[in-house]
């Protein structure tokens, strides 16, 4: 049996060591005559880089690197990418990298068509103008293929794109159908020059993902199913790919994880998310970091709504202790055997801006609507406080 996989869920994917083979012919199947490569400065000398550009080459494809991104990207790395697009008169996108570079190509790839589309197409005009995907109108968005090179964000099957409004230090969601890109090649071998802190931060977004929209309380029973096995591939595969990353199985493991949890979150995220955005965009710190510290703080203070939903989950996973409690300290114990921070402080945050992170988090709709239960301004400062001191107790305003 071949060990590349090819899936249509919910858009083609080419999976296993190797998949990368596919790149040429994706492009020339996708009439992608000249694509415009855009990925994140940390990538530009790596392994992956080398074996993309041979790849584009020995098939004649014309190509050009764009590489200003920042590793929380901005509405200004957009603009300077569509500069960069429309100049080289390139007609398609590739994404190489983690979620900054999938987020960039396709802001890039929304605003080279439609200057407004970041603004229209943003969370909440969605949520009020586009209440299905046959709704949204036709772009004619350039084709992109995502290659990712972190196990994480999921970027690459979903129709979002997070920017920061560095103006406002606040994260935008856009999303449109047309954001998913036309391939998806998810090669373990891009991964393996991942470092262990990487790998680790990343592995517990993709965590996240999947634990925030198994518990939203949104009825979505085919990507709660997704989330629970999600979960149990992070279970088998992370500590793995962390403490070896030449270990092709566990890194393709956590490709498939990852890229599982954006199908996943079609039923919602939550807190952990409402409290990251804004954390991230004001001081840049990396997204999976601040929801791998976050996590069990929002978990506490879901306790009372999810505890029975998370009992079952813990007996899927097979754990001593099945029920909250016991699923709590999994998390805390992974995050200790990946060496993750306990505490926002840990990172060099404080607590001053509390009541400005309440009102961010609740404003971030496309996350706290879909939290497992209501929470308020006040309700997000305290968790960010809880978060900041090491506070594992319920929410008390």
């Amino acid at each position: 049996m071949s060990s590349l996989h090819y899936w249509n869920y919910p858009t083609e994917i080419f999976c296993g060591p190797g998949a990368l083979d596919a790149l040429a012919e994706r492009c020339k199947l996708h009439g992608m005559s000249n694509p415009l490569l855009v990925t994140d400065p940390g990538m530009l000398a790596l392994e992956p880089m080398v074996l993309i550009k041979a790849h584009l080459q020995q098939a004649d494809i014309k190509f050009a690197v764009f590489s200003e991104i920042a590793s929380n990207p901005s509405l200004d790395d957009v603009a300077r990418g569509v500069a960069a697009f429309k100049a080289g008169q390139h007609d398609s996108l590739i994404a190489l990298g983690g979620g900054s570079a999938m987020d960039a190509a396709k802001g890039i790839s929304m605003a080279a068509v439609d200057a407004q589309g970041v603004e229209q197409y943003e969370w909440s005009s969605v949520i009020a103008h586009f209440p299905s995907l046959a709704d949204f109108p036709h772009l004619n968005l350039p084709r992109l293929i995502a290659l990712p090179t972190t196990a994480g964000t999921g970027s690459e099957l979903g129709r979002e794109a997070v920017l920061t409004d560095s103006e406002q230090n606040i994260k935008r969601v856009i999303s449109h159908p047309e954001l998913l890109p036309a391939s998806v090649i998810l090669d373990p071998v891009l991964t393996r020059g991942l470092p262990p802190a990487l790998t680790a931060a990343t592995g517990m977004d993709a965590l996240t993902h999947h634990i925030e929209a198994f518990c939203s309380p949104l009825y979505h029973p085919m990507s709660s199913g997704v989330a629970v096995e999600g979960i149990r591939l992070i279970q088998q595969h992370l500590c793995n790919a962390h403490r070896d990353g030449d270990d092709m199985v566990a890194r393709e493991g956590m490709l498939v994880a990852s890229a599982m949890a954006a199908v996943a979150f079609q039923k919602g995220l939550g807190g952990v998310h409402a409290l990251a955005h804004p954390l991230g965009a004001r001081y840049h710190k990396h997204h999976g970091l601040l929801n791998a510290i976050l996590l069990p703080y929002v978990l506490v203070a879901n306790r009372e709504t999810i505890s029975t939903d998370i009992a079952r989950l813990a007996r899927y996973l097979e754990l001593k202790q099945p029920d909250f409690d016991g699923f709590l300290n999994w998390v805390l114990e992974l995050r200790q055997r990946l060496g993750i921070a306990h505490t926002l402080r840990d990172i060099g945050l404080d607590a001053e801006e509390a009541a400005w992170v309440g009102e961010q988090a609740l404003a971030d709709i496309s996350s706290s609507d879909t939290n497992a239960r209501v929470l308020s301004a006040a309700d997000y400062s305290q968790i960010f406080r809880n978060a900041v001191y090491g506070v594992l107790s319920g929410v008390k305003p």
